[in-house]
């Protein structure tokens, strides 16, 4: 049986090593949202503890607006999981987890149009979660709308035109989620296209 023999990777010249060099620039970045994704867990630990320790003084909206913040707290993290993980493997050098019983299944196929993708999902669920923060809030304070117009009612921090506003952002959101989808999709099938052309 014949080995495969495998060539040595090629040198490369001063300029080249510096510019192929320089993406562990990112690495303190990378670093930072390891640090901010710290943060978080104590943010989390904090808005737990008070849930527990005010159970039975809060109302039900108000239980639902902090799991809701809890949600959002671990859907950020995730989403700092995607940058961190993906980033690196994507941009400064792989993880080589291959085989490893906790690997990601998508860092298998992971790459930047599939990153962004999930990052665009991701940022939709957050959005989501603030949205519906936001209409329980709205609801708690006596509807919309919740400040002038003439209703004898105290304001609040949200307005009909922040709802309004948060709305219109999240299907932003939506429709810049599938213009990427679509788009990655489009470059997919010209690739296969080509591939097959070739062939």
């Amino acid at each position: 049986m014949e080995q495969k023999v495998v060539a040595p990777p090629a040198r490369l010249g001063p300029l080249p090593s510096l510019i192929f060099g320089s993406r562990w620039l990112q690495l303190p970045l990378y670093a930072g949202l390891i640090i901010a994704q710290g943060v978080y867990v104590v943010l989390f630990l904090r808005e737990l503890f008070h849930l527990i320790h005010e159970a039975f003084e809060l109302s039900e909206q108000q239980i639902m607006l902090i799991v809701l913040g809890l949600i959002d707290v671990v859907m950020i993290s995730n989403l700092l999981v995607m940058v961190i993980v993906g980033g690196y493997e994507t941009f400064v050098s792989r993880l080589r987890l291959e085989g490893h019983p906790d690997q990601p299944e998508w860092l298998s196929h992971v790459n930047a149009a599939v990153l962004k993708v999930k990052l665009a999902t991701a940022i939709i669920g957050i959005s989501s979660i603030h949205l519906l923060k936001t209409f329980i809030e709205a609801g708690m304070l006596g509807g919309v709308p919740l400040c002038g117009a003439g209703v004898a009612q105290p304001c609040g921090k949200v307005t009909a035109d922040g709802v309004l506003w948060q709305t219109i952002i999240h299907c932003v959101f939506v429709l810049s989620a599938l213009g990427i989808a679509w788009t990655d999709r489009v470059m997919q099938d010209g690739m296969r296209a080509g591939v097959r052309g070739r062939d």
